[in-house]
């Protein structure tokens, strides 16, 4: 059996415009030691190698993928650590990423999907259908991570303003591609 490090770091970090915030983010890749770190709402229009190398590391800035920011609003950063991993093709849509990322040690591959979802109820629906359009040209090992900006449950909402068409969709989806939570 192939070895290798396979540590994701995941989060929505609600803004990346901010050097200390950046300094948070890398202050964690090194402890967590990531080898993948997914980020969401990084609230940029614009990332390079810079930036990347400021907020993740040295080890990250030749294998990243960025959806921007509209505005002040979304944006996705995927990075894997070359001493690991490299992102072979790429796909990025309104509300998500799709990268196929190889293992360096043995070069294993799988599909990666990063997601921010949108705010506003009545795009929601086209997410979860652009989730189901892409569920079929990933490879057989997909990784759906990120935030959906949805929830499954009612208990996972603080208040009691619930879209149950929304939470049922969401179900749905879940379910007819056999996600786990």
């Amino acid at each position: 059996m192939l070895e290798y490090n396979c540590n994701i770091l995941n989060w929505n970090v609600r803004g990346l415009n901010n050097p200390a915030r950046r300094k948070v983010v890398r202050d964690l890749v090194s402890e967590t030691r990531a080898t993948i770190v997914p980020l969401q709402e990084t609230k940029l229009e614009m990332v390079d190698a810079s930036l990347v190398t400021e907020t993740l590391g040295q080890q990250f800035v030749d294998n990243f993928v960025v959806l921007p920011a509209a505005g002040t609003r979304g944006g996705i950063l995927l990075a894997v650590d070359e001493g690991h991993y490299k992102i072979n093709t790429t796909e990025v849509g309104v509300h998500k990423v799709t990268s196929i990322v190889e293992a360096i040690s043995g070069g294993e591959k799988w599909s990666i999907t990063v997601v921010y979802g949108p705010q506003e109820d009545q795009e929601k629906l086209q997410f979860l259908g652009e989730l189901r359009w892409i569920s079929q040209d990933v490879l057989d090992k997909w990784l759906l991570i990120g935030d959906f900006n949805l929830i499954l449950q009612a208990r996972d909402k603080s208040n009691d303003n619930l879209n149950r068409r929304l939470m049922g969709a969401f179900r749905d989806l879940v379910q007819d591609l056999q996600l786990k939570e």
